[in-house]
């Protein structure tokens, strides 16, 4: 995917919206529903009623960028539908976009530093 990687912030509104609504209405509802700021920096997550369409929208620095999908075969695996959000890493927003199940995704156990080498 062009756009954010490695330790971005990524929420997802678990509610579906109307997806004909562009980057300023998706913008306005971060703003209205979730409380934030659309220019931070975070990735906003957005599901359309069908289970198979995604949009995103981020400011890269430069303007406010909206990308969308639809899966041509399966669907998005999604939380449970309820008013909120969620939050998911960088690695889950991957996998998300994939059409692969991101509760699967664990970040990797940290790996304690040796003490002497050889």
């Amino acid at each position: 995917m062009i756009g954010p990687t490695g330790a971005v912030k990524v929420m997802v509104a678990t509610k579906p919206v109307d997806f004909r609504k562009g980057a300023e209405g998706l913008a306005a509802l971060v703003r209205e529903t979730m409380g934030a700021d659309p220019f931070n920096g975070a990735v906003y997550v957005f599901r359309a009623k069908r289970t198979d369409r995604i949009k995103l929208i981020f400011w890269d620095g430069t303007g406010v960028c909206l990308y969308a999908k639809r899966l041509e075969d399966g669907e998005f695996r999604w939380p449970k539908v309820h008013d909120g959000m969620m939050r998911l890493t960088a690695a889950q927003l991957s996998a998300l976009l994939e059409g692969l199940d991101w509760r699967r995704v664990h970040e990797a156990r940290r790996t304690r530093v040796p003490a002497q080498a050889g």
